[in-house]
């Protein structure tokens, strides 16, 4: 049996900076963010922080895929061979593009709440009173951006268990009764 290191890391590593900074960005930046001392300092902060977390992200995403068609490859056999390995894979990859969409259409969101400046801001995703009124646009992303922090996380989330279960699939035992059943 062939070894996949380098691809399951990068899978693996990817897939948990993803979820890790999104999560950690939500619980704690956003949070922090308002702690700056007034709603337009809040906004810059803010808005640094997901800035400069974006390059990361786009990096920990990147091996994740590159991780993931690895494994595809690695593992194309098993995956016509063993009974539930197809299915189990067709919903990763399911949740892997909704995830992939929910964090690109946040990154649009976030580069609209970013050009507008330090846009007033209660944390990073709750608008002030005053950008409601002044800049309803804006206002509007930071409320979708309040519900995406959560979202992506969740997403990504089910994305590490699915993994999980696809581990567990890789037991010989259930190699040996998914390929005999069939």
């Amino acid at each position: 049996m062939a070894r996949n290191t380098l691809s399951r890391s990068l899978h693996d590593l990817g897939l948990s900076a993803w979820f890790g900074g999104t999560l950690a960005n939500a619980v704690a930046l956003n949070a922090a963010a308002g702690e700056a001392g007034s709603d337009s300092a809040t906004g810059r902060v803010a808005n640094a922080g997901w800035d400069r977390w974006t390059p990361v992200n786009a990096l920990a995403i990147g091996a994740h895929l590159v991780g993931s068609v690895g494994q595809l490859r690695a593992n194309k056999q098993r995956v016509a061979a063993q009974q539930g390995v197809g299915g189990m894979s067709a919903l990763k990859t399911l949740v892997t593009a909704a995830a992939l969409g929910a964090t690109a259409y946040s990154r649009v969101l976030g580069q609209r709440v970013s050009a507008a400046g330090g846009v007033p801001s209660k944390s990073g995703t709750k608008p002030s009173k005053r950008t409601k009124v002044a800049q309803a646009d804006v206002a509007a992303a930071q409320q979708q951006l309040d519900t995406l922090q959560w979202v992506i996380p969740a997403l990504t989330g089910t994305l590490v268990a699915i993994s999980s279960y696809a581990g567990e699939q890789q037991r010989p035992s259930e190699v040996a009764a998914g390929v005999s059943s069939r």
